[in-house]
């Protein structure tokens, strides 16, 4: 997680964007607690969509390892013998016919060779520590029948996190963003419009 929290870093300087606002959704979360971390003073604030602290650092062992074996297992199938079986972990079974066949597509065109590291990544990290150090706004977003990264993570993370804002979208999973799109959205404009 430390190799991608600077590249991003330098992203974020090649583009000249300065102090931006990062948010980051499950993985994208956890990168976004590893950029504060290594690069303290350059997020402006944080939204943290259905994050973790790393798996390792919200999730008991035997679950870690679980998903690692298993999402590595997967990635030596073909993709349309996987990725929809990931669907009920990320969707509720409300979510429409169309809304799934989009994140099928999108999720289809993953590559394996890049998947890995940052499973290892996910697996490996444990951001626990930098959690009572953030001390810029934060936004913790959550769906409340999200099953992967479920409501009592997002409490340990608000619990940790001073001042954090805990918003949780009911009756959706994990792809919150994607489920709750106008809920999501408004949440994160009202966040920034204050911060």
């Amino acid at each position: 997680m430390p190799d991608y929290a600077d590249c991003l870093a330098l992203f974020i300087d090649a583009l000249g964007l300065g102090h931006p606002h990062v948010l980051g959704l499950s993985w994208g979360g956890t990168l976004g607690l590893e950029l504060y971390r290594r690069w303290l003073g350059l997020p402006r604030t944080l939204l943290l969509a259905s994050a973790y602290a790393g798996w390792a650092g919200s999730l008991p062992e035997d679950v870690v390892a679980e998903r690692l074996d298993g999402s590595l297992r997967e990635l030596e199938r073909p993709p349309e013998q996987f990725v929809r079986g990931f669907i009920p972990s990320l969707l509720t079974d409300r979510a429409p016919a169309e809304m799934i066949d989009e994140l099928v597509a999108i999720m289809s065109d993953f590559h394996p060779a890049g998947c890995r590291p940052m499973l290892h990544a996910m697996a490996e990290a444990d951001l626990r520590d930098v959690l009572p150090r953030i001390d810029i706004p934060t936004l913790l977003l959550y769906g409340d029948a999200d099953v992967r990264s479920p409501l009592h993570v997002a409490e340990q993370l608000h619990e940790q996190i001073p001042g954090s804002t805990l918003v949780v979208i009911p009756g959706v999973g994990h792809q919150s963003n994607i489920e709750a799109a106008s809920l999501f959205n408004a949440a994160v404009r009202d966040f920034l419009r204050s911060n």
